[in-house]
């Protein structure tokens, strides 16, 4: 590990820390340390990243903003590379707009409003990056990352560079079968939007905005969603079917506003929230007869 973390000193433009506590850089406010945390200034660094630990045998995980994750108290072994502001420039060319791992998806959903560009409303309140809306085909309000992608620009684990359409990134709910099996990183995308007044888009984006307010529990740390919603039905529906909203362990509860998301009440651990997700899983099952999968990656634990 010694051999390197000084070839990352050496070759990342970006900064390079050792045991930092990750609870800083995720919407849960919850982590335990990263063995090596990488924050990458350019996209070469992610290349000279996923170079050096390959060599070293040693392993990374990409994270972005920090949502739709739950890091073990334990922490992350190996590399953290993280996609953050460094690597946010969005770029509009017509109704063509590029945009950088890192930018955030409530930016880009403004800049495109702005433009007069439909498509992306649904992302001007997801809390989220670029990177991770292209891993995961991220939506919301009926809209999602899918429909507007033109291509994404990856890295592979290897350090080669290549490009990918919607087919070939074999896109379903909420995930993405290439970024699944091969574990290329997103630096970038292009996305294709259509011409509109820009008044009508802005005013669609606070609509949603408006809706969310309503419905989710914004004012508490959380990762979003937790769980995916099951064919023909809804994941906090059923969660509150089953007598679970409000329910406590520790420093979490399972959401008063939202069965679908598990808030951090200032001191909960990750093994608080995931003793609820659990409970939750298993309540469903038991009840409904429905297995919840997942939408919150599990980072650090066990198996995951």
């Amino acid at each position: 590990m010694e051999g390197l973390k000084k070839r990352l000193l050496a070759e990342i433009q970006g900064d390079v820390r050792f045991d930092e506590p990750l609870k800083r850089y995720t919407t849960y406010r919850i982590g335990g340390p990263a063995d090596i945390l990488v924050e990458a200034a350019a996209e070469e660094d992610v290349v000279a990243t996923l170079l050096a630990a390959r060599e070293f045998g040693v392993p990374v995980y990409v994270m972005g903003c920090g949502s739709n994750l739950l890091i073990s108290d334990a922490g992350v072994r190996g590399v953290v590379l993280r996609l953050g502001h460094a690597l946010g420039r969005i770029a509009v060319a017509g109704e063509t707009v590029r945009a950088q791992a890192g930018a955030s998806l409530p930016k880009l959903a403004k800049i495109a409003a702005d433009h007069g560009l439909s498509g992306l409303e649904w992302a001007g309140g997801v809390p989220g990056t670029v990177g991770g809306a292209v891993a995961m085909n991220a939506g919301a309000h009926g809209g999602e990352t899918s429909r507007v992608l033109v291509k994404a620009e990856l890295v592979s684990r290897e350090g080669r560079r290549f490009s990918a359409g919607p087919e070939e990134m074999r896109y379903s709910y909420r995930r993405s079968g290439l970024i699944r099996e091969s574990r290329p990183v997103v630096v970038a995308a292009e996305f294709r939007l259509t011409r509109d007044d820009p008044q009508a888009v802005t005013a669609r984006m606070k609509e949603f905005a408006a809706r969310r307010r309503r419905t989710q529990p914004l004012g508490m740390p959380s990762s979003g969603s937790v769980f995916k919603n099951p064919p023909g039905d809804y994941a906090g529906r059923l969660i509150e079917a089953a007598g679970l909203k409000g329910t406590r362990i520790g420093g979490a509860e399972i959401s008063t506003v939202h069965g679908n998301f598990i808030v951090n009440r200032g001191d909960a651990r990750a093994e608080d929230v995931k003793s609820l997700i659990d409970l939750a899983r298993n309540r469903v099952r038991d009840r409904f007869g429905i297995e919840l999968e997942l939408e919150v990656e599990l980072v650090g634990w066990d198996g995951e």
